[in-house]
This record gives C-alpha cells, sequence and structure tokens, in this order.
C-alpha cells in the first residue's frame, strides 16, 4: 500500500494473532472492517470471520515470535480488497525498550471526508512516516495537522491533562477509532482516570502530565520526549493503569472460530 493508492481500494485492520488459531478482539475488529467498508463502499461477505479462521488454519509464521508478556506473538492485517479478496498477512512484531520512546512531528496525510479516521487502502504514508522517525533517530512519528495532533505512525495518543483526564485525538479531526483505546478505557476508568476525545495541541501536550501510544502490536509506551521536548513524567500513573488493563486484555481477549458457530 505505497505510492499514489486509491484508499478506497481495501479496508482492514490489525490485531493480534497467536501464531495458532486465535487473534485478539476479533469481534472488535470485525465490527470496525464492516464500519468502515461501509463509508469506503466496499462489500464485506457475510461469512467474513469465518474465512478470516480458516485461512489462520494454514497460515505459516513470518518469523519467530515476540517473547514480551505484554504484546502478542505476531500481528496480523486482515480485511477485504475492493474486489472482494479476502487477506490475511502476518508479521513479526517488534520489541521496544522498556525506557520511554522518542517521538518526531511530522505532518499528517490529508485524505478527503469521509475516507479520513478509516482504515483504508492508502496506508503508505504512515510506512513513510515510521520510516522517516527511524530514519532521525526516533521510535515513532506523530502525525499533526495544524498544530493538531490527529494519529501516531502505528499508535493511537493519549495524554493526561492535569485536570487528571485522558484524553485522546477526535475522530472529527481524523484520527482512527483505536481499538486498543476502547480495550484499556474500562481499566483506566476504574482507576480514576476519564477517557475523553479533544483537539490535542502541541502546546496542550507539551504542558501535559504524561503521555502514551497504544497500538494493537506495541500495547503500550510511554512517550519521553517530543522532537527532543520532555513529555511529563513518563511511566507514571496513566502508563502504569493503561499497561495493567492492556495484560489483562491480553490474558482474557482472545478468539477463535468456536467463537463464531
Amino acid at each position: 500500500m505505497t505510492g499514489a493508492v486509491d484508499p478506497r481500494s481495501a479496508v482492514w485492520s490489525a490485531t493480534g494473532w497467536d501464531g495458532n488459531k486465535s487473534l485478539m478482539a476479533a469481534d472488535m475488529h470485525f465490527a470496525r472492517i464492516q464500519r468502515h467498508a461501509k463509508i469506503l463502499g466496499i462489500d464485506i461477505p457475510t461469512d467474513f470471520p469465518n474465512k478470516i479462521f480458516s485461512i489462520l488454519d494454514d497460515l505459516e509464521h513470518p518469523g519467530d515470535a515476540n517473547p514480551c508478556d505484554d504484546q502478542a506473538a505476531f500481528l496480523v492485517s486482515l480485511g477485504v480488497r475492493r474486489n472482494g479478496e479476502i487477506f490475511v498477512e502476518p508479521f513479526v512484531l517488534n520489541t521496544y525498550p522498556e525506557n520511554p520512546l522518542t517521538a518526531i512531528s511530522l505532518t499528517a496525510p490529508n485524505w478527503e471526508q469521509p475516507v479520513r479516521g478509516t482504515k483504508h487502502g492508502d496506508w503508505g504514508p504512515h510506512k513513510e512516516a515510521r520510516k522517516t522517525a527511524t530514519e532521525n533517530g526516533a521510535d515513532l512519528a506523530l502525525l499533526f495537522e495544524n498544530d493538531i495532533l490527529v494519529d501516531g505512525d502505528r499508535c493511537a495518543p493519549l495524554l493526561l491533562d492535569h485536570d487528571g483526564v485522558a484524553y485522546h485525538p477526535k475522530h472529527s479531526d481524523g484520527a482512527l477509532d483505536s481499538l486498543t483505546i476502547e480495550q484499556i478505557r474500562p481499566g483506566l476508568e476504574a482507576a480514576g482516570i476519564p477517557v475523553r476525545s479533544a483537539k490535542l495541541t502541541l502546546s496542550m501536550i507539551l504542558r501535559s502530565a504524561e503521555m502514551i501510544v497504544c497500538g494493537s502490536g506495541m500495547g503500550i509506551r510511554a512517550i519521553g520526549t517530543i522532537d527532543g521536548r520532555i513529555i511529563g513524567n513518563p511511566q507514571g500513573r496513566l502508563f502504569q493503569a493503561a499497561r495493567e488493563s492492556w495484560l489483562q486484555r491480553l490474558d482474557c481477549a482472545w478468539m477463535s472460530a468456536s467463537d463464531w458457530r
């Protein structure tokens, strides 16, 4: 999905795979694919979940399983192309340092409405952002439009403001509806941290108490700096509550074909 690709050419999602027959939070990912497919004008087969699990039966491991207890063994990208082709692509997951991550700010790609905020077929700009971050010695890129944080190159940002609320970018500003944030939301709110969407400006980020990034592949990671500027107190209350909630999900959120029969 690089170069001049029609964003309406595919709809997809990425989630953890145990390397066998189970996917993490499969129901949530299937539901999001259905929602985004309607926006993109792509038909989803009625037996889509069963076909995905059938493909898993013969899917080969792309390499060694991730050994970390806070990540899945593998990641899979699954979806449907406009021509009706169903695909499942496995990936080896990167490991991450225990120290807070470094980020750089880049300009967010600007797709037209209503494509913005969907998992569509033109994900090349996100991959290029990731490459640019690596080439500049950073762990990841955060994508801004007109000083408003929209997304991460492979993750959803979440910051803890000094009012005690955790804020993530607004879907209406082009942000993806993060399933990782939805999965950890109950744990965060049980820990006394309300989760809300907001317009996240760079000045708001710089004065925040703490910032993390969340993703099906990377799990929960603390942000230490953006463009060399220190962000709050990393690995604090937000990180600890989010990580604990994510570890609980890694214990209980796996689904296999038997859950759809």
